[in-house]
């Protein structure tokens, strides 16, 4: 057999071994497999890149649009006015006299003369007590007066016949003495009558009880047909409410320059409010202070009365209390919702309006004198008439356009409305961006 001669196939040889892709094709696939797969992520990121880029200028327009939107404000004009400087204080009102009503003598109770609640004058009769064992006591008292006086008389005239008797010789001395001394017994057993008649008396005018004061008088504690103890049982408490009185504190280190003006023999007005401090109820004046200072609470009690002829003024009723120190002629005054403050101090957004409300707002600092309540006065910064913002200060920056309405105000700028606390804030400079509505300051 020729060496070239084929071998025979080996029957343990792998089937199929011939029938493999070649070598070259398998890298050309994977190859191709890699270019699609870059591919793909490589669009992904592109779409993922334009997305977020389509909305970030989505996300510009709308904030330019906004920016050029005018935003809503309310504004209100400076004011410049005469106003007041206070210290403000929360008072009780007392009535200038209360009286609890009891009867002087014991007995039983008649229907009474007054419907509670009416007004009374001094010297009314409101309740009566029977009077028949009053009238019974003095009628005892006339009787026992009488006796008394008709076995006087018998003792004079005994005494006379015995003194004659006497200068005649017939009786001794000591027999004359005895008479003079019962004469004598007689004439002090009539003073006592006279005094006993004066009790009876007293007591029977007390059975009708009067009004001592004169006020409203509350409701009854005792109904008629009770028996009642002499000085013990309260009847009914009348209440004088013209004039009325309200006491109030202030801490000790605003006390001296009261008591200076106290001295001075100044009449300082007092301005009671209701409890939001908004609607002046009745003006007064400060009556005196108390003269001791509470150490528990470091505060002083003074009293202020008020005339009251509205009756506006209750017992009992708390009120804000103004007591006015002294008054400023040309204060200017804005409403405390348009103070502003940032880190550089107090300011406020000014608006340049045109006649329509449309117009632009700017920051514009201030100082700030004295806040309270719903009120500010400024030393400066602005100018009467000034428009400056006094809602929606939180969405405006400098220079925005806005469009502007009168502020709808719930409380007046009224002259008695000053502040009692004294700010003596620092020439602000222009902050940055928005701020939040100023912290009222605290007088020294």
């Amino acid at each position: 057999m020729s060496s070239f001669e084929a071998a025979p196939e080996s029957p343990h040889s792998a089937p199929g071994a011939h029938a493999g892709p070649p070598a070259g094709k398998s890298s050309w696939v994977r190859v191709l497999t890699y270019v699609v797969v870059i591919g793909a992520l490589g669009f992904v990121v592109w779409r993922i890149y334009q997305n977020q880029r389509q909305t970030a200028e989505n996300s510009a327009r709308q904030a330019a649009a906004l920016l050029n939107r005018p935003v809503p404000v309310q504004v209100a004009a400076v004011d410049e006015r005469p106003m007041p400087i206070y210290l403000a204080a929360l008072g009780t009102v007392t009535p200038y006299y209360s009286v609890t009503v009891k009867a002087r003598v014991s007995g039983q109770l008649l229907p009474v003369k007054f419907t509670e609640g009416q007004l009374v004058h001094e010297g009314d009769t409101i309740m009566n007590i029977d009077p028949k064992p009053y009238q019974a006591a003095l009628d005892q008292a006339k009787g026992t007066l009488a006796h008394d006086q008709a076995l006087l008389k018998d003792a004079q005239a005994e005494y006379a016949r015995y003194k004659a008797l006497y200068e005649a010789g017939v009786v001794s001395k000591e027999t004359l003495d005895a008479d003079e001394a019962t004469m004598g017994q007689y004439q002090g057993a009539i003073q006592a009558d006279k005094a006993a008649i004066e009790t009876a008396e007293l007591q029977l005018g007390w059975c009708t009880i009067q009004s001592p004061i004169t006020g409203r008088i509350g409701l009854r504690l005792v109904d008629p047909g009770n028996i009642i103890t002499a000085n013990t049982t309260n009847l009914v408490v009348i209440n004088q409410f013209q004039p009325i009185a309200v006491y109030f504190t202030l801490p000790e280190n605003e006390l001296p320059q009261v008591l200076r003006k106290l001295e001075a023999d100044r009449r300082l007005p007092v301005d009671a409010y209701d409890h939001a401090d908004v609607q002046k109820l009745a003006s007064g004046e400060l009556l005196t202070a108390d003269n001791q200072i509470d150490t528990t609470t470091g505060t002083d009690k003074l009293k202020a009365v008020f005339a009251n002829t509205d009756n506006l003024l209750f017992p009992d009723q708390f009120v804000n209390i103004h007591l006015v120190m002294e008054s400023r002629p040309n204060a200017l005054v804005v409403p405390s919702a348009a103070i502003q403050s940032g880190v550089n101090g107090a300011y406020v957004w000014t608006a340049d309006t045109d006649g329509q409300g449309s117009g632009t707002v700017k920051i514009q600092p201030v100082k700030v004198a004295l806040t309270q309540g719903q009120v500010s006065i400024l030393d400066g910064g602005v100018a009467r008439g000034d428009r400056v913002v006094v809602d929606g200060a939180d969405r405006l920056q400098p220079g925005a356009r806005v469009i502007a309405s009168d502020a709808q105000s719930r409380s007046p700028i009224a002259p008695m409305s000053a502040a009692s606390s004294r700010s003596k804030s620092a020439g602000a400079t222009q902050p940055s961006g928005g701020g939040s509505p100023a912290s009222q300051g605290t007088v020294q």
